[in-house]
């Protein structure tokens, strides 16, 4: 069954209308996605390759956690519920910024959160096939020879970004 997502306009408001991720995606209709950088108590970065089984980008890197926000869910709530299911922890992901996103399959709106987690995750085997944490140094080579989903660029570069500027 396809998840159900909110209907938003350009400027992230809620436009009343529930329809399938799916025909999301298809259309071309913005809708809410939320993600979360994950680092350890070392500051490394929680990295992962997608299952083959999965329907989007399978075997593909990337840099950050997450899905669609369902109907009724906050950035926040969608983000926590994602970390449940896809690592196995509860966490307070805090949201750090939101922007229209156009890479991928479809244009959405992207909540970009960041969450300090423990490095013994165990992540659902139908999602991620496997899991590592690098530095910033690793992560910005791995960004240029290991092939990630389209997201996990442009988030990062501008997570990257979000926090340079909080310096």
């Amino acid at each position: 069954m396809d998840e159900l997502v909110e209907r938003v306009d350009d400027q992230d408001r809620v436009l009343g209308m529930v329809v399938s991720r799916r025909q999301a995606i298809r259309e071309g209709w913005l809708h809410r996605v939320a993600v979360t950088v994950c680092r350890d108590e070392h500051r490394r970065i929680l990295v992962h390759r997608r299952s083959e089984q999965v329907s989007r980008f399978p075997g593909l890197y990337e840099v950050e956690v997450g899905g669609a926000a369902n109907v009724g869910e906050s950035y926040e709530q969608a983000a926590a519920r994602e970390l449940a299911e896809e690592l196995g922890i509860r966490a307070l992901p805090r949201l750090l910024f939101t922007f229209i996103n156009r890479s991928g399959l479809s244009p959405h709106w992207l909540g970009v959160h960041e969450a300090v987690v423990p490095d013994a995750v165990v992540p659902d085997p139908d999602e991620i096939a496997w899991h590592g944490w690098l530095t910033e140094p690793e992560l910005g080579s791995a960004l240029l020879e290991w092939r990630f989903t389209p997201d996990s660029h442009e988030a990062f570069s501008r997570y990257l970004a979000f926090r340079a500027a909080r310096s």
